[in-house]
């Protein structure tokens, strides 16, 4: 199982648009990717529903874990999203 450890970047955390976006791109990677909060809560990345729930804020380490072939270059892709302000694309 792959890891990566990354600070939010969204001016407004992973909320309304940010969220959607990650969750979006976390459905098309190809592999199954969850999101752990600061918290030590574990949801579906690809859970619109589930990400929302985590109320992550600007600045919150999360975690991404990802498993299978691809599973390296899905939490990369993922990673620089979640370091992008995606409120201001």
């Amino acid at each position: 199982m792959s890891e990566r450890t990354v600070t939010v970047a969204s001016s407004v955390g992973l909320h309304a648009r940010p969220a959607s976006l990650f969750s979006q791109a976390a459905a098309k990677v190809g592999v199954p990717v969850t999101l752990t909060s600061a918290a030590g809560k574990t949801v579906n990345a690809a859970s619109i529903l589930g990400v929302l729930s985590l109320g992550i804020g600007h600045g919150e380490v999360v975690t991404l874990k990802a498993d299978g072939d691809d599973a390296e270059t899905a939490l990369d892709s993922l990673a620089e999203l979640l370091n992008t302000d995606l409120d201001k694309e």
